[in-house]
């Protein structure tokens, strides 16, 4: 492979190239030469001969590496897309060769864990802020680098391939992040607004993945637009109320990060979230959902770890519980709806 056309300064680099990951990379191919990091030789084989990756067609300005070294040194602005599973192992690898002048935007929509070595959930009874990282603050604790940033919005990865009209938040406390962030991003079809509250459009993406799951469910049981309206609103609220505890903005919760994200995987078949909830109201267990799905269902470890949070807290969040016990402990989403139904809330919003 001859990289010489690929200047360091004009290349943008994607990390993982699942489907968010090829949609990203094509949405900034449309303006720069785009390389990008594969873990395998066969992918990358794939990619830099048939402009495929797994079946996903890629632009023609996109190339491939397994080389993190490679990547590093000919692109200062990365944008990895992970999920949150192997988000650590892949930032711990690419460290040795990142600096200070790179940017980091990342797109995955989950938590990490930061416990004690050799821990893990399943071995403390409760978990503080303290022991949650958000994927920026993983960077920023196994990095050198600074100017970090995340993606999150309404963007399935399927209509982004299908250059449909679509929009993304790029947050950051940096506003060069920001600014670099739209420039390669934005397009005709596709808007990029601005956000510096990084820790509360992180959160938004991670935890509306929770009322994705129940919305998915509600769908799954037959019922009508009433009642998923009841469970977005009400979603909403505890979604807030949630973020707000873990440190977010309620502001980065109303806007596309949050209320225009939570609408959209509330309501569409495409997301993995929804899929979740809607095989599970079907009677399907979990693990054979799981290991029927391509790419992680990033609402399932969150209400794990959520839940766990709840315990050292003195707030509620009935959807996040009611969820965790469908999920883990075989309760009945039926069971779970009536729960819900009778739950005495009293006042509609009393955040703002």
């Amino acid at each position: 492979m001859v990289w010489k056309n690929y200047s360091k300064e004009g290349t943008v680099g994607v990390i993982g190239i699942g489907s968010f990951g090829v949609a990203v990379a094509n949405l900034l191919a449309e303006k720069n030469p785009v390389l990008v990091y594969a873990r395998s030789p066969e992918v990358v084989g794939e990619i830099n001969s048939r402009h495929e990756a797994r079946g996903r067609k890629l632009d023609e300005r996109i190339i491939a590496t397994n080389d993190p070294e490679m990547i590093c040194d000919r692109c200062q602005t990365l944008f990895p897309m992970i999920s949150s599973n192997g988000f650590q192992e892949v930032i711990a690898l690419f460290s040795p060769f990142l600096h200070p002048y790179h940017f980091m935007i990342h797109g995955t929509k989950g938590l990490v864990l930061n416990l004690p070595e050799g821990k893990t959930l399943s071995d403390v009874n409760r978990i503080t802020r303290e022991n949650i990282c958000t994927m920026s603050e993983l960077i920023l604790q196994e990095t050198v680098v600074r100017r970090v940033g995340c993606l999150a919005g309404p963007n399935l990865a399927k209509e982004l391939a299908q250059r449909q009209p679509a929009a993304t938040v790029v947050a950051s406390r940096f506003n060069e992040v920001i600014l670099e962030g739209q420039r390669l991003l934005r397009s005709d079809n596709f808007q990029v607004y601005g956000n510096s509250d990084i820790i509360g459009v992180e959160l938004s993406g991670v935890l509306k993945n929770i009322i994705a799951i129940a919305a998915g469910a509600l769908s799954g049981l037959g019922l009508g637009e009433n009642a998923k309206g009841l469970l977005v609103s009400r979603g909403m609220v505890e979604l807030i109320y949630l973020g707000n505890a873990l440190g977010g903005s309620t502001k980065s919760f109303v806007g596309l990060a949050g209320i225009g994200d939570l609408v959209t995987t509330c309501n569409s078949t495409l997301s993995r979230n929804y899929t979740v909830g809607f095989r599970l109201a079907k009677g399907e267990k979990l693990d054979s959902i799981i290991a029927d799905m391509e790419e992680i269902a990033e609402g399932i470890n969150t209400v794990k770890l959520i839940r766990k949070f709840l315990d050292s807290t003195d707030l509620r969040a009935p959807i996040t519980e009611n969820l965790y016990k469908v999920l883990f402990e075989d309760f009945k989403v039926e069971h779970a709806l009536q729960f819900l139904m009778k739950y005495p809330f009293n006042v509609d919003i009393d955040f703002l």
